[in-house]
């Protein structure tokens, strides 16, 4: 290996961990416990399965758009560089700060979700400190695995992916052969059931299934992972096109089969009275598998938990290390270990998170990720035009299928969901404007103090 070789990051993934990296970072615990929420928001089974169908689309259509700008700049820190190319770097800092912030949430929230799950496994027995502990020693865990090699971590990805399938597949497979379900069920209303903690507001119409789509889209959450690693994708021109589609569309048919299957099994009233600290998943496999299922499900969604952690602290860490290199943060960020990972990044994000885990503060975070993950999404899809007209030459190993219908109903439909959000749930919205906005005096800082060098539009 040269010297220069040893300053850059490893191309190392191939398409079956990229693809896998993607299902791990988005199969979490969505699918398992969201399908109660969701039947509150829109009252029907074929109507939640069509919100998922519907968010399924949306998430295709930004993986389409993705593609083509992944495979155009396959780069660490992905939409950083999309929207610095299109939009300046005052915009790709924001979005780059947001995601730090946000993604310190995600990786805190999914740690105490995984450790809760092992209380779970163990009746409830674990003393309340153990409880504050033991999600901090998983992110340790999980920021010590990630020091390691983008190869190993790609393997390890294939592997919870492989345990995340067969989960679903479990659940949705073994409802259909298992239990004794009734397609009945699918003429009938959940809206006479409890709804533990969902507000009238977010309940049926319009608002309904716009807080029902935002709740799918949290469960589809992750699709955009690979664009994060673009710089350690083998063969990135054929790569992370086949791995982005394929993993998204995969996606979306284990979601259907799975929401489908728990309506297949309850009636829609039972699953919207799911209580909050129980999943739909596990209510569903009780009817086919017994009550035993208890200890079962609790030691699956922990391991899915844990594999959305490993995506989250992989990914992660490739967006500041990748602002340091264009001079926005602190030039340590973009220091690499002998094994080419961006070492010290990796445990800044591990330690944001740990901060997070141990506050309790990123609940405030989590409550808006979504919203603003959207901002910045609808802006992507902006950026995949405003390239093609800028850089009609350039090169493009895959272009959007669809193009340019497919990016502007990613846009318009993104942009009624923010709207919607903002109207329904004006808090969370306002709140996530105002993280965007502070983010706008420490961009001046490090520029100043740094002396970043702009990247204008039309340069990339």
């Amino acid at each position: 290996m040269t010297q220069d070789q040893s300053r850059r990051l490893d191309r190392a993934l191939t398409l079956v961990p990229a693809a896998a990296l993607i299902v791990a970072s988005v199969v979490g615990t969505g699918v398992f416990v969201k399908a109660r929420v969701m039947t509150c928001n829109v009252g029907t089974p074929d109507m939640v399965l069509l919100v998922w169908f519907a968010a399924g689309l949306l998430s295709l259509a930004g993986a389409l758009v993705y593609a083509e700008l992944g495979s155009m700049m396959p780069r660490p820190g992905g939409e950083f560089h999309f929207l610095r190319a299109a939009f300046g770097s005052r915009l790709a800092f924001l979005f780059g700060w947001t995601k730090i912030l946000s993604q310190g949430a995600s990786a805190a929230a999914v740690s105490i979700l995984c450790i809760v799950f092992f209380n779970d496994l163990l009746g409830g027995t674990l003393p309340d400190l153990a409880l504050y502990l033991l999600p901090l020693g998983l992110i340790v865990i999980g920021t010590i695995i990630n020091l390691l090699t983008m190869r190993f971590n790609g393997h390890a990805a294939t592997l919870l992916t492989m345990f995340k399938l067969g989960l679903v597949l479990l659940v949705g497979l073994g409802a259909f052969l298992l239990a004794d379900g009734d397609w009945g069920h699918y003429a009938l209303s959940g809206a006479d059931g409890s709804c533990e903690g969902v507000p009238e507001s977010a309940r049926l119409g319009i608002g309904g299934f716009g807080a029902a789509m935002l709740g799918a889209l949290w469960g589809y959450n992750g699709w955009s992972i690979l664009s994060a690693v673009g710089g350690e994708i083998r063969d990135p021109a054929r790569t992370i096109p086949r791995a982005l589609i394929g993993g998204t569309a995969l996606i979306v048919v284990l979601y259907l089969l799975a929401n489908a299957a728990y309506f297949y099994v309850l009636t829609p009233t039972e699953v919207a009275s799911v209580g909050e600290d129980t999943s739909v998943a596990y209510a569903a496999a009780s009817r086919f598998l017994g009550p035993e299922v208890a200890a079962f499900m609790s030691i699956c969604l922990m391991i899915s938990a844990y594999g959305t952690l490993h995506a989250t602290l992989l990914s992660g860490p490739r967006v500041p290390y990748t602002m340091a290199k264009s001079n926005l943060l602190p030039e340590g960020f973009a220091r690499l270990n002998t094994l080419r990972v961006p070492a010290v990044a990796v445990v800044g994000i591990g330690v944001w998170s740990m901060v997070l885990a141990a506050s309790g503060t990123f609940d405030i975070l989590t409550d808006i990720y979504v919203f603003v993950l959207w901002v910045f999404y609808a802006l992507t899809g902006a950026a995949v035009m405003v390239l093609r007209k800028r850089f009609p030459d350039a090169e493009r190993p895959y272009r959007t299928l669809g193009y340019p219908v497919v990016p502007v109903v990613f846009i318009l439909v993104s942009a009624f969901l923010l709207v919607n959000t903002l109207m329904v749930t004006p808090g969370r919205a306002l709140a996530g404007i105002a993280l965007i906005l502070v983010g706008l005096p420490v961009y001046q800082y490090f520029a100043r103090e740094l002396k970043a060098q702009h990247l204008p539009p039309g340069q990339f």
